[in-house]
């Protein structure tokens, strides 16, 4: 069936066009509310509201992000080519840029362990309270 999919007219077009739109919306909240975040990260924010609010996604959508998403890779070639031809500027910023890079991987770290702890405290919270509810002569399972 997906191959019957791609076959009509307009099943990509609309999928790129959603995921345009989208980032063309977060580039215009980005600048008139003047926010620190990349208007790209506030699209991407506002695609995920509105597939969780339709609660599935698309076809379509799903298959050119999954097709995008195999070509990743490919995204980070302009990048290798600035750091390659801005080595000057590396090398100048060097100590910088590693204090930078291992000060926020440790941030990241610690942000995510936090997390994660709250996630997984909440879960059994509620675990408990759901085991404990069915249970009428107070003790425990």
């Amino acid at each position: 069936m997906p191959a019957l999919r791609r076959a009509v007219p307009g099943f990509m077009i609309s999928a790129l066009t959603l995921l345009l739109l989208c980032q063309l919306a977060g580039e215009i909240v980005a600048r008139l509310l003047s926010l620190p975040l990349p208007g790209p990260v506030i699209g991407l924010v506002l695609l995920a509201a509105g597939l969780a609010i339709r609660g599935k996604v698309p076809d379509n959508v799903r298959a050119v992000a999954t097709g995008i998403l195999r070509n990743l890779a490919l995204m980070f070639v302009p990048a290798s080519v600035g750091i390659i031809t801005q080595t000057h500027v590396l090398a100048a910023n060097g100590p910088a840029l590693a204090l930078a890079l291992v000060v926020s991987t440790i941030i990241t770290m610690a942000v995510t362990a936090l997390v994660f702890r709250w996630a997984t405290l909440r879960a059994n919270l509620g675990h408990t309270a759901r085991s404990g509810a069915g249970n009428s002569n107070g003790e425990e399972d």
